[in-house]
């Protein structure tokens, strides 16, 4: 028999909706801007209750898309747009057949199309993988059939570097598999777990890490079934990282982020001190530490969505009535108390659109009418414009095309990586692609409009790349050069495995490093602040 544990709504909400006239937390923000931009049932065939897990997309109009698992036309979910001023439109609505329940939201491919999955539904009513464009153009990729593919998968697919997209899904003779799939719409299982303790069960959403794999947490399992956080490779080479055991955390069914100091950040819906959820960071490598646990319902409790970390460096979330903010410090402040007229109740995650306001959605409240099923929602914290990239291409090589998302590219004049102009074309007012250009470095990109410069909210990792090496031979001592792209500032170079002590950085062309003591006959490897590369031939030790 299928089966997926999804949080219910708890007995501690149920009562916390009551208390309208709760006594408030002395430290509240006092710059922000919390605007209803929609009341969800004020129309026929709205989007409804949007789910907790249901990630919104910036497309490249600059509206931003996502999916809501009830409402539509038939009840059984829609898709839906919300431009920047605050209009929404219905984009889609599901009648079962070819889908239902998608309670994911929407990933942006590079390819202009917004992918998502529906919990069920579908030729097998196991549930679909889909992608629709930002005209309305629909198509379902797979149809879950409950055998290697598995069925009932939660969240939308990431894409990876591959330009394939990957996601979770259940199985019913083990926790949970990942699944690739192509834009076209042939997938692959890659990975199938095999036991509730040693890989976790009822993942979400994956995040596509600066290492090219990624990560996710789950709900449940590990060695006290608690959940677990994990990295998997796109081959499928599976890692836990972390096992919750409670006083840390439990139940961590929100998405994780990667912040820009390169650590992951996730919130647990229990567990924690007072076993009402934390906020924690986990280095690459799995060490963990909360950094901030939730207490009462003043200070909100029970978290049910991941945060998101905006230009200012701070992390955004909601956590039962509260709106928060959060630095990586620790330092927790109200923004904003939901009530039953403004929405209350966690819908998905926030999103920092370009205009550098935040968005969100809640799943109960506002004044819809016939339904009151949450609003759609905007908070200023009076943050800048910015550019983002598309997907995973927050890194790559010289000469590699990168999308680039934003306001006001009309009559742009220069667009930089780190300082090094790069060769641009300006497809839209709010999206444009640009080459990463000889010479380029890892670093932010700016792009310089008629309104100002705007600056990208990540860096760019420009990938090294080895062309050839001389001598291709010798023995310890000898000095080898090696010609290349993007080599400025390299932290090391090995020669099969083994670190070369003594090395110098020519040119951002040129490294010239002396073979070490202990080196072995294999392949060489120059790591730079964009990451590391492997020369495609092999340097031969001699006596």
């Amino acid at each position: 028999m299928k089966q997926q544990r999804i949080p219910a709504t708890t007995p501690q909400l149920k009562t916390a909706l009551l208390m309208v006239a709760i006594v408030l937390s002395a430290v509240t923000a006092s710059s922000q801007t919390y605007t209803v931009l929609y009341n969800l049932g004020s129309a026929t065939g709205d989007p409804l209750s949007p789910e907790y897990i249901g990630i919104f997309a910036q497309g490249r109009d600059g509206n931003l898309y996502s999916t809501s698992q009830n409402g539509g036309t038939s009840n059984n979910g829609a898709i839906f747009q919300l431009t920047p001023g605050g209009n929404m439109k219905v984009l889609y609505s599901f009648d079962g057949n070819i889908g239902a329940s998608p309670r994911g939201g929407l990933t942006l491919g590079t390819d202009g199309s917004l992918y998502g999955t529906t919990l069920s539904g579908g030729t097998n009513s196991d549930g679909t993988v889909f992608k629709i464009t930002i005209g309305g153009q629909f198509t379902v990729l797979h149809n879950f059939a409950n055998g290697d593919d598995g069925y009932g998968p939660l969240a939308a697919p990431t894409q990876g570097t591959d330009g394939n997209f990957y996601g979770t899904a259940v199985q019913t003779f083990g926790p949970w598999s990942m699944y690739k799939i192509t834009p076209t719409g042939i997938l692959t299982t890659v990975f199938t777990a095999t036991s509730s303790i040693e890989n976790g069960h009822t993942p979400g959403t994956l995040v596509l890490g600066t290492d090219g794999n990624f990560y996710g947490a789950t709900q449940f399992g590990g060695a006290q079934d608690r959940g677990t956080i994990f990295r998997i490779t796109p081959q499928g080479k599976y890692t836990m990282l972390h096992s919750l055991i409670g006083t840390d955390g439990q139940n961590a069914l929100s998405p994780l982020i990667q912040a820009n100091d390169g650590n992951f950040y996730g919130i647990t819906n229990q567990g924690g001190a007072k076993n009402i959820g934390a906020f924690y960071k986990m280095a690459p490598a799995g060490l963990l530490t909360d950094i901030f646990n939730f207490t009462s319902n003043i200070t909100g409790y029970e978290p049910s969505v991941g945060p998101v970390q905006a230009t200012d460096g701070n992390f955004y979330g909601t956590a039962g009535l509260r709106l928060f903010e959060v630095t990586a410090a620790g330092s927790y402040t109200i923004v904003h108390n939901f009530d039953i007229l403004t929405g209350f109740g966690s819908g998905g995650p926030l999103f920092q659109h370009t205009t550098g306001i935040l968005y969100g959605d809640t799943n109960s409240g506002g004044t819809g009418n016939p339904c009151a099923c949450g609003v759609l929602y905007s908070l200023s914290m009076g943050l800048g414009p910015f550019v983002r990239f598309v997907g995973p291409q927050f890194s790559g090589k010289v000469g590699k095309s990168i999308e680039i998302l934003g306001q006001g590219f009309t009559g742009t004049s220069k667009v930089s990586f780190h300082g090094v102009a790069a060769s641009f074309a300006v497809v839209s007012d709010s999206y444009l692609t640009a080459t990463v250009p000889a010479g380029a470095t890892t670093g932010s990109v700016t792009v310089t409009t008629p309104g100002g410069t705007l600056t990208s909210n990540r860096v760019f990792r420009v990938t090294p790349a080895i062309l050839s090496f001389s001598p291709t031979s010798g023995p310890v001592g000898t000095p080898v050069t090696i010609t290349g792209v993007s080599f400025t500032g390299a932290k090391s170079v090995t020669f099969g495995g083994v670190k070369a002590i003594t090395f110098s950085v020519d040119s951002d062309t040129q490294i010239t490093a002396t073979i070490p003591t202990g080196a072995k006959t294999g392949k060489i490897q120059v790591t730079t602040p964009g990451g590391t590369v492997t020369s495609p031939a092999v340097f031969t030790v001699t006596p």
